[in-house]
């Protein structure tokens, strides 16, 4: 398939800016098979059966943008992959003015190591210091807001508590899995009176999720690596939810690409630790997955592509035609949508 099938006009002020207030409060478009309804977030307990299972991510975002200089030279940092101690993969804005060998000066006693450099802007970084890593980012760095964002207004220290879920945890990400960002003690209050089970896995969400697909075949594309965990405590609960006949709705693209990469062909959800690049598009039979809560995603994405493969793209196109003529609120801080295809 072409990327250019995944494409779509947004106009521009549909992309939100900031969150729904209250969380819950945002609008939710249901899609059950081929059907598309109108609904509110806190319908998604009714719109669920006791004994199905939502899955949330516990990734925390870390402030990874970071703005430095090497000598004269202003060089902006965005971490999206750890790869050691004190190693972390960037992707470099002004790349060119930093050589292997370098050292970037982050500010507020921050520095780096430029240690490995690629053709795509990409880089190597070794932090020095004994300090962790993360220790240092809170003291220089700031929340990676998405580009669409980012590019219409700075980041403020709202978004320090706005861009992270109420399950956030596990430190590593450079994004949020902002479906549950929709979520509220409120919410799932209602969620466990309905019967409706919960459970964490851990997907560190990397910027990679924002580079726009530059090939012109979905085949051509090639996806970064995110790291992920589920243990087996978890895996063995999800495998008897399943069986029992509850559904998995993962909340999020990454807990359902994390449930994905972790589920042998038979359908059970095995435990999984390590680097997952999984690529869900149309004719990827899923295995684990029952249903998606999900934000709405940008044209051309690799997202959008996930999305068409679990409900098949002519639907997501009629949906996406329908919730921009709606009035709906698009990307990381927009609103929700329920996809329930038709069960095999």
């Amino acid at each position: 398939m072409r990327v250019d099938d995944f494409d779509f006009e947004l106009p521009p002020e549909r992309i939100a800016l900031r969150p729904a207030r209250p969380r819950d409060s945002a609008r939710l478009l249901h899609l059950a098979g081929g059907a598309i309804e109108d609904r509110q977030m806190l319908d998604l307990p009714a719109l669920l059966e006791p004994g199905d299972v939502l899955v949330f991510n516990d990734t925390r975002v870390i402030p990874a943008q970071l703005e430095g200089r090497r000598g004269e030279a202003s060089i902006g940092a965005t971490l999206h992959k750890r790869e050691g101690p004190r190693e972390w993969l960037a992707f470099l804005r002004n790349a060119r003015r930093a050589r292997v060998g370098d050292v970037i000066d982050f500010g507020n006693g921050v520095a780096a190591s430029v240690v490995e450099k690629s053709d795509d802007g990409q880089a190597l970084l070794h932090f020095h210091g004994h300090d962790p890593v993360e220790v240092l980012l809170e003291r220089a760095g700031r929340m990676p807001l998405p580009p669409y964002i980012a590019a219409r207004r700075p980041t403020d220290a709202a978004d320090r508590e706005d861009y992270q879920t109420m399950f956030a945890k596990q430190e590593g990400a450079v994004a949020a899995p902002t479906a549950a960002l929709h979520f509220t003690e409120r919410l799932m209050a209602a969620l466990d009176a309905r019967g409706i089970g919960r459970e964490t896995l851990t997907l560190h969400v990397g910027a990679g999720t924002f580079l726009p697909v530059k090939a012109e075949h979905i085949a051509d594309h090639k996806m970064h690596a995110e790291w992920g965990r589920i243990d087996a405590a978890t895996a063995e609960r999800l495998n008897r939810a399943r069986a029992a006949g509850g559904r998995l709705i993962a909340v999020g693209t990454t807990s359902l690409r994390l449930i994905e990469s972790a589920a042998g062909d038979d359908g059970r959800i095995n435990p999984f630790e390590g680097d997952t690049a999984i690529f869900i598009t149309p004719g990827y039979r899923f295995k684990a997955v029952d249903g998606l809560l999900t934000n709405f995603h940008l044209p051309r994405s690799t997202l959008f592509m996930l999305v068409s493969a679990l409900m098949g793209l002519e639907v997501m196109q009629r949906a996406y035609d329908h919730a921009i003529a709606a009035g709906y609120r698009f990307y990381s801080y927009g609103d929700g949508s329920l996809m329930l295809p038709a069960r095999a």
